[in-house]
């Protein structure tokens, strides 16, 4: 076994705080765009780790509203049509990245999606740079074909998983050696997701625009992410109809997400809101930049996807912020939450178990909440911390470029 694994939980990498980089380090991170997400907020975090441990942090993509933070915290924005699965376009972006290698002396590449892997693999090998790839998610594979698509992640000298979740499920998939993949946990920002931290004012404007008055006592339930079928707003609707049936009043649930250009999915949600009677307590409040104030805002956050999440982040930052989770008992929140003590796990799809379980969350009321809150804050802060998610990640590069310097 790895040294760097040798006494450690199966896959988990130590979190050593003593990671210094090689002079003159220079990282090359391929993403498809820079707009919103947890793979894309890993690449800035990594990005600043890096300018601050003295190296150089280049991040090649389409683009998107998150390249002004990346260039405001030293990292340099590489324009590149990442995102394009076009067989042409990649052949172009890999004799770029080949050229931008050279140019620049990158010392590691680090794809962290399937179209852009093709042209960073590639141009990785023709330079003999060392190449690493994340596996943000779980891809599905139909086909014989699809499954080559997705094991271009694997062709590097390690591959990083962000949970064991997914580690076990590209271990199966792709059947590789189990030491050449790694989990790191994503990590959230603790000083930016901390309690202390957020001005009041912040969470009473945030209010005033998501029009929540100063004094609604009602339990307030966010929902962060994206607006996707497969995210599971539908479902909570149609529990949140259930809730109201019964007489219940005391909710107002808030999805906080951007439609991403899915006008016809964020006009079904309008439409179901409107037939079940819930204009008052459900609502869609659009995209959020100040997410820390949102979970300052609520008393309970949910994550009712339909289809695993290969981490959940969603999940986490709330109880970072001290408050509990309902989320789909799949995926990554079956590491992330710990039923009854930091959250609920409940069925995913089934509108009547997710009224069960957001009726027994208003039961408990926003003290036990607040309660529940504080007990899932310590854990989540003390296990997916973005300073360990980085030293981590540092730790496998310096591993992989000493590895190549020996090998």
């Amino acid at each position: 076994m790895s040294a760097i694994r040798q006494g450690l939980p199966p896959a988990r990498l130590r979190y050593s705080r003593e990671v210094t980089l090689q002079p003159d380090f220079t990282l090359l991170q391929i993403i498809p765009e820079l707009e919103t997400g947890g793979a894309e907020q890993t690449t800035l975090d990594v990005a600043r780790a890096v300018v601050a441990a003295g190296g150089q942090a280049l991040v090649a993509s389409r683009g998107g509203r998150m390249v002004a933070q990346l260039q405001a915290e030293g990292g340099v924005f590489i324009p590149l049509p990442a995102h394009s699965k076009n067989p042409l376009a990649m052949a172009a972006n890999a004799l770029v990245l080949k050229r931008l290698i050279q140019d620049r002396t990158i010392s590691l590449v680090h794809a962290r999606s399937r179209a852009p892997a093709f042209s960073a693999l590639w141009a990785a090998r023709a330079t003999k740079t060392p190449f690493v790839a994340t596996y943000h998610g779980v891809y599905k594979a139909q086909s014989r074909l699809k499954r080559w698509y997705n094991a271009v992640m694997t062709q590097g000298d390690l591959v990083i998983a962000n949970s064991d979740f997914t580690r076990q499920h590209l271990l199966a998939e792709h059947r590789i050696d189990p030491d050449r993949v790694v989990t790191i946990p994503r990590g959230v920002d603790l000083d930016r997701f901390d309690p202390a931290r957020v001005d009041p004012a912040r969470v009473a404007a945030l209010k005033g625009h998501w029009g929540i008055a100063s004094e609604d006592r009602r339990i307030k339930i966010v929902l962060a992410g994206r607006l996707s079928r497969i995210k599971g707003h539908l479902t909570v609707i149609q529990a949140a109809q259930t809730l109201k049936a019964a007489g219940r009043r005391d909710f107002v649930i808030l999805f906080a997400g951007d439609d991403q250009g899915r006008l016809g999915y964020r006009q079904d949600l309008q439409s179901a809101i409107d037939q079940a009677d819930l204009v008052d307590e459900v609502r869609l409040v659009g995209h959020c930049d100040d997410m820390p104030a949102a979970f300052m805002l609520c008393d309970l956050a949910i994550l009712p996807t339909l289809v695993p999440e290969s981490f959940g982040r969603a999940a986490v930052e709330p109880q970072v912020m001290g408050k509990p989770v309902i989320a789909s008992a799949h995926g990554g929140t079956l590491e992330t939450i710990v039923e009854g003590e930091t959250g609920w796990l409940t069925t995913p799809g089934d509108p009547q178990a997710w009224a069960l379980s957001l009726g027994h969350a208003l039961d408990i009321g926003p003290a036990g909440l607040a309660n529940m809150g504080a007990v899932a804050q310590a854990r989540a802060r003390k296990l997916y911390s973005n300073q360990a998610m980085c030293v981590a990640t540092l730790a496998v590069y310096s591993r992989v470029i000493a590895a190549r310097r020996a090998g």
